[in-house]
């Protein structure tokens, strides 16, 4: 029964990281950190970009409130846990799958692919506007339709 808590906790803390990125996507970094930003909208030259700063940020936040929390294994450390498991899911969907950091892994599951057609029209534009698309776990449904590939 104690486990279920902190498994609400990091759950809660996931979809709030969801909605929070995506707000912070589409206002802050589309809007004034947009200097930022940019460097994730144009060709990389090396394995680095200025954007990665934001991940550094969310890291130490992490860090921080699992380490505040680390006595009691209180609410913050199990946020902090939560935004640990959402940098990490950001990481494999973000960096590996969509932007090919590592050699990207190939998938037929309707879901992976329709975030990847989600981000691809996100980074059409290497512009702050227009954009759409901001979400890392959630697009619009018109990217999950299925592929006109026959399955005979």
């Amino acid at each position: 029964m104690q486990i279920i808590l902190p498994i609400a906790i990091i759950l809660g803390t996931l979809a709030g990281m969801e909605s929070f990125s995506w707000f912070i996507h589409k206002y802050l970094f589309h809007g004034p950190l947009w200097f930022i930003h940019r460097s994730h909208h144009q060709q990389r030259s090396g394995w680095f970009e200025f954007n990665d700063i934001f991940s550094v940020l969310f890291a130490i936040i992490s860090v921080y409130l699992m380490w505040m929390g680390r006595i009691d294994l209180d609410i913050k450390f199990w946020i902090g846990v939560g935004i640990t498991v959402y940098g990490i899911i950001y990481f494999i969907f973000h960096d590996w799958f969509i932007h090919n950091r590592f050699q990207s892994f190939k998938t037929d599951n309707s879901y992976l692919l329709g975030i990847r057609r989600a981000h691809k029209i996100h980074h059409k534009s290497t512009e702050k506007s227009p954009a759409e698309e901001f979400g890392l776990l959630l697009a619009s449904k018109k990217y999950f339709k299925q592929s006109t590939r026959s399955s005979h």
